[in-house]
């Protein structure tokens, strides 16, 4: 009487062997090292798309800064003009394009984060690497772009009549307290980009209200007066380094209290949570 002998299957040969699926996703402590052997090629990366970015406009990088510039001539028009917040805000101009600037640097990071694994689904099913290297990617995109604005801008404040003080070199740490939450605000919308394409379609309304939401062309205190909802808004990230830069920049303006300590607050989680959000769905990306 013969035996037939079932062969193993191929997760027993794997098993047998010590073979792990490629994409299987790897501890944190792993996954961190990972990125950090990367870091030249993220900011490679992130180099080369800023270039190619403008590169089919005849105007190249100079869009960078003039699209935040129109949208502050704009709401200047609407909102300096028309209803007249010009003359209850000191150094309104310098006012407005710090808060415009600023707010963009948060805006552009959540929409290219949306699109940081959608967008790059050849390069994820072809390469194996940390996928949070394409949202990391797509937030320092932004901060270059941010830095080549932040040249205007220091040009916009002088120009309106404000000193250049020692207190201008707090931008530094409020920027980068920015870059922190940002990146892990891309981090989040990759993931939740990565399973709902169409958030890319919604977000141009989410970012509109957060921008209304933000004081970005008007004082928060001297616009809402219900004291709950103007804590509120105040605490709201964008509204916190919208107000530590115009501290920074502008003599006359006091940032709320706290302000501060919110920014450390809102970076330290919002980067802790996105990056652990995303991390926990690395082996899926790129499937289906």
């Amino acid at each position: 009487m013969t035996t037939t002998t079932t062969p193993p299957s191929p997760s027993e040969l794997a098993a047998q062997y010590g073979l792990a699926p490629s994409s299987a996703r790897p501890p944190l402590g792993d996954y961190i090292r990972q990125l950090w052997q990367r870091r030249h090629f993220i900011t490679a990366f992130a180099t080369s798309r800023t270039v190619t970015m403008y590169s089919g406009a005849r105007l190249g990088q100079l869009w960078q800064v003039l699209t935040p510039l129109m949208n502050a001539a704009v709401y200047y028009l609407i909102f300096g003009l028309l209803f007249n917040t010009a003359h209850k805000i000191d150094n309104f101009t310098a006012f407005l394009v710090t808060g415009v600037f600023v707010m963009s640097f948060s805006t552009r990071s959540v929409t290219s984060g949306a699109r940081a694994i959608s967008g790059n689904l050849a390069m994820i099913r072809a390469l194996h690497f940390p996928r949070a290297t394409l949202p990391f990617s797509s937030t320092i995109v932004e901060l270059q772009q941010m830095l080549v604005s932040m040249v205007v801008l220091c040009l916009i404040v002088l120009a309106t009549g404000e000193p250049l003080t020692w207190s201008w070199l707090l931008v530094i740490p409020a920027l980068a307290l920015q870059t922190m939450f940002n990146i892990g605000l891309s981090l989040a919308m990759a993931r939740i980009g990565a399973t709902l394409p169409d958030i890319s379609q919604l977000l141009p309304f989410i970012t509109r209200v957060w921008l209304y939401f933000s004081g970005v062309f008007f004082l928060i205190p001297q616009r809402v007066h219900n004291h709950l909802m103007q804590e509120i808004m105040l605490a709201n990230p964008a509204s916190v380094y919208i107000e530590l830069v115009r501290d920074a920049f502008i003599e006359r303006h006091d940032a709320p209290h706290h302000a501060w300590q919110l920014a450390v607050a809102w970076a330290v989680v919002g980067f802790v949570v996105g990056f652990w959000y995303f991390w926990g769905a690395e082996e899926k990306y790129g499937r289906g």
